[in-house]
This record gives structure tokens, sequence and C-alpha cells, in this order.
């Protein structure tokens, strides 16, 4: 599982906000098929909390999918990110 909260500098509307979230949900989902919703600050306009899951029969792969999934909105999305958390279990 990841958390990550971040900024968005140059939002003026909700309607803005929610294209660029939206946005990150998606490639999420269509690149490293894993789930993706926004978790918490729906109705701050320059701060989101996006949290995403997948399942894996292995750890270490499950692990690095997540830090590829934080590289790719750290490289291409305009957003500051304040925090990201990864978390992993095994059954």
């Amino acid at each position: 599982m990841i958390q990550m909260l971040f900024e968005l500098p140059d939002v003026c509307s909700l309607k803005d906000k929610r294209r660029i979230v939206k946005s990150v949900k998606d490639k999420l989902q269509r690149r490293f098929h894993m789930s993706a919703a926004e978790v918490d600050l729906q109705d701050s306009l320059s701060f989101a909390q996006i949290g995403g899951a997948l399942v894996s029969n292995s750890r270490v792969f499950g692990e690095t999918v997540l830090q590829k999934a934080f590289a790719m909105i750290e490289n291409e999305v305009p957003v500051r990110i304040q925090d990201m958390s990864i978390h992993s279990e095994e059954f």
C-alpha cells in the first residue's frame, strides 16, 4: 500500500484539483495495475491525499512497483510531494 500527500500549487478551483487527481489515479491504474483512490482532503483546494494498493505473491516485487509508481508521480505530475509512505504485509 502507498499513501501520498501532495500540494497542488497552481490549482484555482476544485474542478482543476479533481482533474489532476483523476489523472494521477488513472495513471496508477493503467501503468501499474493497482487500485487507487483519493482517501482524504477531498474538500481542500491545495492538497490531496491519494492511496494505492496492489496484491502480489512477492513482497520485493510489490514494493518495487510502488516505488516506480511514486517515481512516476514525482517526475510526471505537477505537484509538490509533502509526504509518502509505503506499507507492505505478508500473509
